[in-house]
């Protein structure tokens, strides 16, 4: 796939897995839906193979999904500010005004501010406090990125989903009932099974079993949808496997190498599920699994269901 813009860095985004989950898309797609969009990576990747007549993006965290509005739909003002917040860091102390942005990011929550310090947080990863906080701090090896850079990234964006975009900040399930037959759901959400009962990478987290109860109604709808959940690294596994009644089939897709097992001496890839809904196979002819596709293996039974279909 060509390059494709992308102004915001996001830990956990599925930049990298984009062209492989597109590759399981349906032709004729009215509207693609990602309830839990983060950075919009898959609807952006969609987009700039016009895989979709039009986009709904929610996600919870309303100034994430309002930063994406302002990039789709006031890209040169969006910018503008972008690079006077990172020019500012250049006149003096410059991780003492990443903590200056931060601090007024988390009292009026402007998601202008939101992108410099996406840019130049550590690793580009979120994180927030027990009150729901941002709190990562500046990398101080970088400065994050340039603005011609980033006015590039969003003009780029704004020019493949200007006018064909619907944003959101409503919890999944009130955007899960306005889906129809002719849409496609992708569904990332909150990565499971990795930091305990709180995941300080999101605002919220999400119910096991209410989102199973979301996937049967969906299936009771006739809805086609796909979604990213559990995973493994090495021999450890992380999460709830979704129930084998939703009748769903499930790959695996290579996310690359572990860093965290690389600091540790150890050479561990890590995987990521994909599971496809009935009404998804039905739509989608597939074709004989693809390079992204690692049959599962013996040990590894515990993720095992009906991959017939696929």
């Amino acid at each position: 796939m060509k390059s494709i813009p992308h102004p915001i860095q996001y830990q956990g985004s599925k930049r990298n897995l984009a062209s492989a989950i597109l590759g399981y898309f349906p032709k004729d797609i009215d509207c693609l839906v990602e309830p839990f969009s983060g950075s919009a990576a898959i609807s952006i990747a969609a987009a700039a193979g016009r895989l979709a007549a039009s986009y709904t993006i929610n996600d919870l965290n309303k100034p994430l999904v309002e930063l994406l509005r302002l990039i789709v739909e006031q890209p040169a003002s969006t910018a503008d500010f972008y690079e006077q917040v990172w020019n500012g860091q250049l006149e003096g102390d410059s991780p003492s005004h990443y903590y200056q942005m931060r601090d007024t990011f988390n009292l009026n929550q402007d998601p202008r501010l939101f992108l410099y310090l996406l840019a130049r947080c550590v690793k580009g990863a979120v994180r927030y406090n027990a009150d729901g906080l941002f709190n990562q701090s500046p990398d101080k090896r970088r400065k994050g990125t340039r603005p011609a850079t980033m006015r590039s990234n969003i003009l780029g964006v704004s020019a493949l989903l200007q006018g064909i975009s619907h944003f959101s900040s409503g919890d999944y399930r009130e955007v899960l009932q306005n889906i129809t037959v002719d849409d496609l759901v992708y569904m990332d959400p909150p990565y499971q099974g990795v930091c305990g009962e709180r995941d300080s990478r999101y605002l919220s987290g999400i119910d096991h079993d209410e989102f199973v109860l979301a996937l049967e109604d969906l299936n009771e709808r006739g809805i086609a949808y796909l979604v990213s959940y559990d995973g493994r690294r090495g021999d450890k596994t992380f999460g709830a496997l979704l129930p084998t009644y939703l009748e769903l089939s499930r790959i695996e897709l290579h996310a690359g190498r572990s860093s965290q097992s690389t600091l540790l001496g150890r050479d561990e890839a890590t995987y990521e599920s994909l599971y496809m809904s009935p009404v998804l196979i039905q739509k989608r002819a597939l074709s004989a699994p693809r390079v992204y596709h690692v049959p599962l293996q013996p040990q590894y039974a515990l993720f095992e269901t009906d991959t017939r279909h696929v």
